[in-house]
């Protein structure tokens, strides 16, 4: 069987002000004809469809009519991740019979099955599982809750998943699911889903599963030493951070037996990220018109802030995202203490207290700062959902 594996679009994103719909769009049209050129039996997008849980009207537009015409030629099978809600992104199941969306965290253990020349693959669905959500409603036990922690949710998960694979002797499978799991390296444009100042769960969790198609991180990237488990990565750079990333989706064939071959797929650039730190002179010489047609990150390193410098900035490099003035300079230190996306939201906070009262929170502090931040990121997840 041949599969694609793919997530993270993010649908209504932007970067640094970008609207990207259009780029996205490209991809949609691209993802279509690549799974009409290869032949795919299954399409599984791995969560973070939408990048909000009320997504732009136009974003769901876009959805609607990519999987209207991925329908026409094979099965999709969609998990929502923590950027989606699960409500809202159920809409598509009615698109087409072969759209299946699988958001219910009770509905774990009810696989789509999808049959080749080989025998049926049984295809299961884990979501993305907030532990303060799921941790009664999957629980061996009632009224005893699961522990409140990422990897005791997803490993009920895959318990449930592993007794009715056991009940289907000689069934493939393949699990679709949203997690961060250890041992693998997070991009800066990720939202932070720590609970309990933990927010990862093992390798080993996934154990007895022929393929884990996993949603979350962007880069492309395998689980452990061989390609069982893998994220397929965003389709798009989304930050700064990403532009090294060769972005990509993975084409999945999957024998008669269970074992796997990978192939990654490049996916289209719709336009290069590039940084460029200089003076106003160097920019205004055309040392780098190369980055003329890419999205830029300057920084102007000039002693004094120049005159009209976004303007001057914009005329040679017209696709400039941001724009600031950075003297050469510039202590280390003060670089050091600058706040960027992939910071701790928990160390910023203690950085602030350390700056307020002079003296550093002791581990009683550190602890109110912690479960403050995930009631806050709970609340934000639940206004989502709603």
């Amino acid at each position: 069987m041949r599969i694609l594996h793919t997530g993270d679009w993010h649908l209504g994103r932007t970067l640094l002000g970008a609207d990207l719909l259009e780029h996205q769009a490209a991809f949609l049209d691209w993802l279509v004809d690549l799974v009409r050129a290869r032949g795919v039996d299954l399409v599984v997008v791995a969560g973070d469809v939408y990048d909000r849980a009320i997504p732009p009207v136009d974003a769901v537009r876009m959805l609607s009519r990519a999987l209207e015409r991925l329908a026409r030629t094979t099965t999709v099978v969609i998990t929502p991740g923590n950027h989606d809600s699960a409500a809202r992104l159920g809409f598509g199941s009615g698109v087409d019979p072969r759209v299946r969306i699988l958001a219910e965290p009770s509905g774990i253990a009810s696989p789509v099955l999808v049959d080749d020349a080989d025998g049926p693959v049984a295809v299961y669905g884990i979501p993305y599982l907030h532990p303060d959500l799921t941790r009664y409603a999957l629980a061996a036990v009632p009224d005893e809750p699961l522990a409140r922690s990422h990897q005791a949710v997803v490993g009920a998960a895959m318990d449930r998943v592993r007794a009715d694979l056991a009940q289907r002797p000689g069934t493939r499978s393949v699990v679709v699911a949203h997690a961060f799991v250890g041992g693998t390296e997070p991009s800066d444009s990720e939202q932070d889903i720590r609970v309990g100042g933990v927010d990862r769960v093992p390798e080993s969790v996934f154990d007895g599963v022929d393929y884990v198609a996993l949603g979350h991180l962007h880069g492309p990237q395998r689980v452990g030493s061989g390609d069982r488990l893998r994220y397929a990565g965003s389709p798009l750079a989304f930050s700064f951070g990403e532009r090294h990333q060769q972005k990509s989706v993975t084409v999945v064939d999957l024998d008669a037996s269970g074992a796997v071959t990978v192939d990654l797929v490049p996916t289209p650039v719709p336009r290069r990220l590039v940084d460029v730190r200089a003076s106003i002179d160097d920019i205004e010489s055309g040392a780098h018109r190369g980055a003329a047609d890419a999205w830029v990150r300057v920084a102007v390193t000039d002693p004094v802030h120049p005159e009209r410098m976004y303007a001057r900035v914009k005329e040679h490099l017209p696709h400039a995202l941001a724009i600031t003035h950075e003297p050469a300079e510039r202590t280390e230190r003060a670089a050091a203490r600058a706040v960027s996306a992939t910071s701790d939201p928990v160390e910023v906070a203690a950085d602030f207290v350390a700056f307020a009262t002079g003296a550093a929170p002791d581990d009683d502090d550190l602890a109110i700062l912690t479960e403050a931040y995930e009631a806050a990121a709970f609340a934000i997840q639940r206004a989502g959902d709603r």
